[in-house]
């Protein structure tokens, strides 16, 4: 019996640029405090939507 593999884990969109803006929101990642603090305890579901929100908000700042 085979099984298909298993899905890679999300990666964290930190790229250790990691200063806040003014709305509490990471010029580097694009996510907001909330989001980083809570990072390890997102089910994989919630860290894609996390992921999705974050690069919304670096397009809608350039």
């Amino acid at each position: 019996m085979t099984f298909p593999p298993a899905p890679l884990p999300v990666a964290s969109p930190c790229i250790k640029v990691c200063v806040l803006d003014a709305r509490n929101v990471c010029v580097g990642c694009g996510r907001t405090i909330d989001e980083i603090t809570q990072w390890s305890r997102l089910t994989e579901e919630q860290q894609r939507q996390v992921v999705d929100r974050a690069r919304q908000r670096r397009e809608a700042a350039s």
